[in-house]
């Protein structure tokens, strides 16, 4: 099975180990330009600043065999794009690997808006060729793009001889399926910004605008079908080859847990409203969540803590509950014996039950939070893990506030181990236990913008003054806002959280997302609509490092449904794809 991975950058093991792969493929076909293939990484890094946007497709085999590349370069001021080089094992050539990688390139250039995809060819005509094989060759390839309706632009100059020796080439043309013509302006841009960047090395100014000049048809014309009758010719819109970018993780088994009391507003119906609403967009595959041991969440939590709710949840009957009523110091040689008690000297609030499925509902919602972060680890652009029950109000010992486990700390903690990672917390409600687990640590940077504690839930964490101690000084950043807080009020601030997040560069970003945010939730009390989430999505997505978003709270189920469909959709439109 021909799979189809997109890469954006070289910062994770799994990207580049492909690119070097890519890099033996590259020296194969090209081995006069081999040179050109040590470049890939940095093409990758962005070299050109704003105006390009690179990106590796790789045709990979399950067992992670690279089969094939595509790079492609992305024109932002055009907002067109160019296959700079495509090429498959030389020993498997004829398998479909090709057609299955101009098929990705193109969804992905469809997928990011771009108008055209440019492909520069040999000339298939003999006064161009060496010999006889050599023209065969030519005329394969030109046969291969025309299939898919590229085609060489006439009437021009782009095919003047350039370089040493001497090379000359046809620009090709694919509309991707695009109903307008293709505007004069529109070829000249596109042709000025791809002598001028991908080949500045070879073409110097006046021969690029001779070559711009000579673009004079209005619209522009392409070159008759050579290889196809306009009857037999077929156009595939093929899609689903491209790996897509986003990943959605949930379960089945937060079912069981189930809180029946009145006014306890994390209900089971939040997760098939959250996973029903973004399924509809195309940026998402679902892949099921794994069985993770108990290693990550003691790495996180204190043992005795895991241990007392493992104890007491299978301890209760299916209909008792343990709700706490009495909170003692919280001093070793002063922990109460009697187990129910304890719950108290565990807990921040009266509202969070033991139950006997709690443990393991928090087990399991650890377990989608650890697979989306596997698949970020293994080069999806972002991971949804749908986690219930939630987790960012747990701390290092003790849970509250509809949470036992913290998903995100503890997915954070295992991407700390690969690179810098950052926890951005937009749910209403201060992180507190996200806050007490990295307070100490410089390798995590946690930053909330949340309800001001003087008025919101924990009431007693999330104040601009918590800072961090002894090396996680100056790592913790707290946003704490007013109530009523409109989109303009929010959205100023989040600039100020973000600009947090980009001095810090990190690798990895962990966002605890809570639509609860958003007008009309029982448990907030800010003004934001879903087109503000759409704004914050984009803003995340322009960072253009890999997201983990990890669900927190929001009971208001409509504002779930939209909320989550806003974020995303702006995460994409901010260029995560």
């Amino acid at each position: 099975m021909i799979r189809i991975r997109c890469i954006h950058d070289v910062a994770l093991p799994i990207s580049r180990d492909r690119v070097e792969q890519a890099k033996q493929i590259f020296r194969q076909n090209f081995p006069d330009l081999a040179e050109r293939a040590e470049k890939i990484p940095a093409l990758l890094q962005d070299p050109f600043g704003p105006k390009y946007l690179t990106v590796l497709l790789v045709a990979e085999t399950s067992l992670g065999k690279v089969n094939g590349f595509s790079l492609v370069l992305h024109l932002k001021e055009s907002n067109s794009s160019f296959l700079d080089y495509l090429a498959v094992r030389r020993d498997l050539r004829g398998g479909g690997i090709g057609g299955a990688l101009y098929e990705a390139t193109r969804e992905y250039c469809q997928g990011i808006g771009s108008r055209g995809l440019y492909v520069e060819v040999d000339p298939d005509e003999a006064e161009f060729a060496k010999d006889e094989a050599d023209l065969a060759e030519r005329r394969k390839r030109m046969r291969f793009y025309e299939y898919y309706g590229a085609r060489p632009l006439i009437n021009n100059d782009y095919h003047m001889p350039v370089g040493e020796p001497l090379t000359t080439a046809y620009l090709l043309f694919d509309d991707l399926n695009r109903t307008e013509v293709l505007s004069r302006s529109e070829a000249r841009s596109a042709v000025r910004w791809i002598l001028q960047l991908r080949f500045r090395e070879v073409v110097d100014q006046s021969y690029v605008e001779r070559v711009v000049e000579s673009f004079i048809d209005d619209p522009v014309q392409l070159r008759p079908g050579r290889y196809f009758r306009s009857s037999e010719q077929s156009r595939p819109v093929i899609t689903g080859r491209l790996q897509k970018p986003f990943v959605l993780v949930s379960g089945q088994k937060h079912l069981n847990h189930h809180v029946a009391s009145r006014g306890y507003f994390e209900r089971p119906a939040r997760v098939p409203a959250l996973v029903e609403a973004v399924s509809g967009l195309e940026v998402f595959t679902t892949v099921p969540p794994k069985r993770f041991s108990e290693q990550p969440i003691l790495a996180v939590h204190d043992r005795d803590f895991v241990n007392f709710l493992k104890v007491v949840c299978t301890k209760l009957s299916a209909t008792n509950s343990v709700y706490p009523d009495t909170f003692p110091i919280r001093r070793p040689d002063r922990r109460p014996k009697a187990l129910p008690v304890q719950a108290g000297y565990y807990c921040i609030d009266s509202c969070t039950p033991l139950n006997r499925n709690a443990y393991e509902a928090a087990r399991a919602s650890v377990d989608v939070a650890l697979t989306a972060m596997e698949e970020v680890m293994g080069g999806s652009r972002l991971a949804y893990a749908v986690c219930r029950p939630p987790g960012h109000h747990a701390e290092r010992k003790v849970y509250g506030g509809f949470c036992y486990f913290n998903n995100a700390a503890i997915a954070a903690h295992q991407l700390s181990q690969h690179g810098r990672t950052c926890v951005l917390d937009i749910d209403f409600h201060h992180g507190n236990g996200t806050q007490d687990i990295f307070y100490n640590r410089c390798d995590v940077l946690t930053v909330s913008v949340h309800g001001h504690p003087d008025y919101s839930f924990p009431y007693f964490s999330g104040f601009a003054n918590e800072t961090g101690e002894g090396n996680g000084l100056g790592y913790n950043r707290n946003f704490p806002l007013p109530e009523g807080t409109d989109e303009s009020g929010y959205l100023a601030t989040f600039a100020k959280a973000v600009d947090c997040v980009v001095r810090f560069r990190p690798d990895f970003l962990v966002v605890s997302i809570g639509f609860d945010v958003l007008k009309n939730d029982p448990t907030g009390s800010f003004c934001l609509t879903a087109g503000t989430l759409r704004k914050i999505g984009k803003r995340l997505g322009m960072l253009g490092v890999p997201i983990l978003v990890v669900q927190e709270g929001g009971y208001n189920l409509r504002n779930l449904r939209t909320g989550s469909v806003a974020l995303f959709t702006g995460f994409a439109e901010g260029g995560l794809v």
